[in-house]
């Protein structure tokens, strides 16, 4: 494999040539949920992890400047819905920058409400509903840290992949 050296104070690589490489990193497909008081919020993330077993903390990480940073900061719950194969669609529409807001923007989407009162996605892999711990300014990114009050699993439901920019699905070997 090819290093690339790194000269004092100057990057050897594009933002792009970075975005490339993080894009080889297979990762899960997850719609980010929370409420904004009346209305409920989603938003499409693949920045998603486990932090802990004991207690048990995940962490997702959100651009500081997204209306869903707000929306979590200011009611401190969130939830974490691991899409499905099926649910490319979901994660498609949780993405767009003109997708409805509001009372609108669950409108069309099965789900019932979490005990933190987020939404949970019907159909999901799993989901992790969860009260906000912590948060961490990271570059350009938000760091949230979650202690997860319940959660959920159908491991009939196959995972959503992303991976070098294109939805993906898992087969067997």
């Amino acid at each position: 494999m090819a290093d690339t050296q790194q000269s004092e104070g100057t990057q050897a690589f594009t933002a792009k040539e970075f975005r490339t490489a993080l894009g080889a990193f297979a990762t899960g497909v997850t719609v980010i949920t929370t409420h904004s008081g009346e209305h409920p919020y989603g938003m499409t993330a693949n920045a998603f992890s486990s932090l802990s077993l004991d207690p048990p903390l995940v962490l997702v990480c959100v651009k500081i400047q997204a209306e869903g940073s707000q929306i979590i900061e200011r009611n401190g719950v969130f939830a974490v819905n691991v899409l499905g194969v099926e649910q490319e669609a979901l994660s498609r529409y949780f993405s767009s920058k003109d997708r409805p807001r509001g009372a609108e923007a669950f409108k069309e989407i099965s789900h019932r409400r979490g005990q933190s009162g987020s939404p949970i996605l019907e159909g999901a892999a799993a989901y992790l509903d969860c009260r906000l711990m912590a948060r961490h300014p990271a570059g350009d990114h938000i760091i949230f840290i979650g202690e997860v009050l319940a959660l959920g699993v159908d491991s009939s439901v196959e995972p959503l992949l992303f991976h070098l920019g294109r939805y993906r699905y898992l087969k067997d070997a």
